[in-house]
């Protein structure tokens, strides 16, 4: 099957157009009509070789939502014309213990989950593709039924930026009266405003840019504390029992451990490099906790797709054209933004 796309021919060149060769679906595979995706830091990573080397040309691409066209003949959960996504992973070994557990995206396979791009395909052996294309097939247990009431453009990023804020809130309990801090004010951060304050939670972003208030008031922040300010830290000391930090780059940790309370937990869901070190006695002191999370398994995603829906919790989104991708990673790399670029593809190729 001849699906068109933008890829990354090198990492150094813009995307450019692209058509390659889908696999044809096994018995238990599903064949979707790409109609959104959205786009995540992580792509420019990947196809920068920012986590190592890869296999150009690359097709970014894991917040995926479109309509099932083919399923195979083992598939008992979709029918075409299903309206699905596909998230970050297309594939583990559903035969460790992680996967067992409903841990897919932790798989202790020796290479880990079969990411949905840039990995490769235990079926042919192939380097995966992502969402940045018209067509998309993966095994059925990692596609996603969409629930009826969210709409498809604001789905694709919950298929990541989503799972990546509502994991860990579920995981540590989130409970109504508790204090939540969320560093920075991002893709992520915007969505874990959001969830935290579903859950109940008194919500502060904690930000070096005071002029996002407003912007942190209108996703349910009860405030700002700048970053930067040493008044504004100071007097949120021991305020918080749950830190979700979202600052993609590598940074002090020191100064927020500060803002935890007895047993209070700093999880880190966007640091992508080496974190400097920190004292023992920042954690020791209170018995704090510093942990990490990364998406989460299938059964989870699909629970916070069925809670996005009941609670209307969706991503800001801007939807773009595909021949703008190039313009809107631009834009990614050099600012911060609290919300999500979601590609229209059946805009972008009217033709499919």
């Amino acid at each position: 099957m001849k699906a068109k796309s933008f890829a990354a021919p090198s990492a150094d060149k813009p995307l450019e157009y692209y058509e390659f060769e889908r696999r044809e679906p096994t018995p238990t595979d599903v064949e979707l009509e790409v109609h959104y995706c959205g786009v995540c830091h992580s792509d420019l990573h990947t196809a920068h070789g920012d986590w190592g080397e890869i296999e150009y040309p690359c097709v970014p691409g894991h917040e995926i939502v479109g309509i099932v066209t083919r399923v195979g003949s083992a598939v008992t959960k979709f029918k075409p014309w299903d309206r699905v996504g596909v998230g970050c992973m297309v594939n583990s070994c559903r035969e460790c213990e992680a996967c067992k557990r409903g841990f897919e995206n932790s798989c202790f396979n020796e290479h880990g989950p079969v990411w949905t791009y840039s990995s490769k395909d235990p079926i042919d052996g192939s380097d995966t593709k992502g969402g940045y294309s018209t067509i998309m097939v993966a095994p059925e247990h990692f596609v996603l039924p969409l629930p009826d009431s969210l709409d498809m453009a604001h789905a694709a990023p919950l298929l990541c930026a989503g799972i990546t804020t509502y994991s860990p809130l579920m995981r540590w309990k989130i409970d109504p009266g508790m204090k939540v801090g969320v560093i920075g004010l991002g893709g992520l951060g915007h969505m874990g405003v959001k969830y935290a304050k579903a859950m109940g939670a008194e919500v502060w972003v904690i930000s070096s840019s005071p002029e996002k208030t407003e912007q942190a008031k209108s996703y349910g922040a009860t405030g700002v504390i700048v970053s930067t300010s040493k008044q504004d830290m100071e007097s949120a000391a021991h305020k918080f029992d749950f830190l979700l930090d979202t600052i993609p780059k590598a940074h002090d940790l020191e100064v927020y451990l500060q803002l935890l309370n007895v047993h209070g937990v700093l999880c880190l869901v966007g640091p992508i490099e080496a974190m400097p070190g920190f004292h023992s006695g920042s954690v020791i002191n209170g018995q704090k906790s510093i942990a990490g999370s990364g998406i989460g398994g299938i059964k989870e995603t699909q629970e916070m797709l069925e809670y996005s829906a009941k609670n209307n919790i969706l991503p800001e989104i801007e939807i773009i054209n595909i021949q703008d991708i190039n313009k809107a990673w631009e834009s990614l790399k050099n600012r911060q933004m609290a919300k999500r670029y979601v590609i229209d593809m059946k805009k972008s190729f009217p033709s499919i």
